[in-house]
């Protein structure tokens, strides 16, 4: 399996002396209700959420928990998915897409709400986003996408050009600023959650790569560092799907996409830059995005590109940061002024309509898959827990047809 990310992002690198919790290896054999597969944001959402329903369960991480793709992230906590409303209605239906908008919304908030209430350090900020469009063809579009939000009760705010550039310092043609969306340092988040899982009885496992799952009657028993875990059901909370479930590769898209980190800049530089404490991401398709970190750093990222092979990936890193930091000097010419402190690369799988697939497949009677969150991965993964945890308690609503493996299907019926 490729490497999930390539160099060290910020989270990582800047936090030598806070490297983490440390989980031990599987060294028994073991009997809980639901193991995880997975130690990332989804997979210690899901943990939590389980264990603290009373539910027993085990996550196990092939390498080190938080440090895969959710050590790759740029964190931010978006409410909107990544295709727009209308093409969303195009595909489902102005109803369908209209409730998939509003559970992104709830859970944003409520994962936001999770964070607070155990009070997870994670360098949590409530900001507005700003979707914005930097010609008129696109402004156009944008402006009807807002109108279609509006018409199906999903708020939002139109900035046009003077009041995108008092925003953000960037001449463009308009833009849509939605305020209840957060950032936050994603590695500090998920080993938070993993904590307040273990504080619920959840039994954590790092360097306990599963070998095999075998499922039968009564179960499933996975093949872990040659002991055994007996349980009722597997969730795989992977990301994407591995090479134990390749019959499910041809439903993802592999992406890399490349993220870089300026030094801190200083007060009166920060000024001449415009951008305020909003998130930003633009129309184009691969998109940009950009967010001023806690510590007064320009986190830009986006260019997202088809996955290389593992021998072009560092040449890929090089020319996909030059790419994202060329994007933003056009935009912002202040960068001139500053250095690269950091940059990264981390690879995630996209879906058709961009949205998870959620839920069971017919193919994995006794497992529950958690994949494909796109560039949404804070957001989707936690409301993916929620599924789940229904699911397993034998909850049945259309929201799960929403995320399952034949939405296509069974929502143009």
């Amino acid at each position: 399996m490729p490497g999930l990310r390539i160099a060290d992002p910020l989270w990582l690198a800047h936090r030598a002396k806070r490297e983490g919790p440390r989980y031990p290896e599987l060294a028994s054999d073991l009997r809980v209700d639901v193991a995880i597969v997975g130690g990332g944001v989804t997979g210690a959402a899901v943990a939590w959420m389980f264990a603290h329903s009373g539910v027993r369960v085990a996550v196990l991480d092939a390498a080190r928990v938080g440090r895969g793709s959710t050590a790759a992230s740029t964190a931010l906590l978006m409410q909107e998915p990544d295709i727009d409303f209308a093409e969303l209605a195009r595909r489902y239906g102005p109803k369908n897409a209209r409730r998939v908008w509003r559970l992104s919304t709830a859970a944003t908030r409520d994962f936001v709400r999770t964070l607070e209430s155990l009070d997870i350090r994670c360098d949590l900020e409530h900001r507005d986003s700003v979707y914005y469009a930097l010609g008129e063809p696109s402004g156009r579009r944008l402006r009807d996408e807002l109108r279609r939000r509006r018409r199906a009760g999903i708020p939002g705010r139109w900035l046009d050009a003077a009041a995108l550039r008092r925003a953000t310092g960037i001449d463009g043609a308009g833009a849509i600023r939605t305020s209840g969306n957060a950032q936050a340092d994603p590695y500090l988040a998920c080993t938070g959650l993993l904590r307040a899982a273990t504080r619920r009885g959840a039994r954590i496992f790092e360097r306990s790569s599963v070998d095999r799952i075998d499922a039968d009657a009564g179960g499933v028993t996975l093949a872990v560092n040659g002991f055994a875990i007996r349980c009722a059901r597997v969730v795989i909370a992977t990301g994407y799907a591995t090479p134990s479930f390749e019959p499910l590769a041809v439903a993802f898209r592999m992406l890399q996409t490349y993220v870089v980190a300026t030094q801190r800049i200083p007060a009166r530089l920060r000024r001449d830059f415009g951008l305020g404490n909003v998130m930003l991401w633009d129309t184009g398709r691969p998109y940009h995005y950009a967010r001023w970190t806690i510590d007064n750093r320009l986190l830009l990222g986006g260019g997202d590109r088809p996955r290389v092979s593992e021998r072009q990936r560092a040449k890929a890193l090089r020319d996909g940061a030059v790419g994202v930091w060329q994007y933003f000097e056009r935009r912002y010419p202040a960068l001139q002024q500053v250095d690269i402190d950091v940059a990264w690369e981390g690879l995630f799988a996209t879906t058709p309509d961009g949205l998870p697939y959620v839920g069971p497949h017919p193919d994995y009677p006794k497992h529950l898959f958690a994949l494909g969150y796109g560039g949404n991965g804070m957001t989707f993964g936690f409301l993916a827990a929620r599924l789940l945890l229904e699911w397993y308690r034998g909850k049945r609503t259309s929201d799960h047809r929403l995320f399952g493996f034949d939405r296509t299907v069974a929502l143009n019926r």
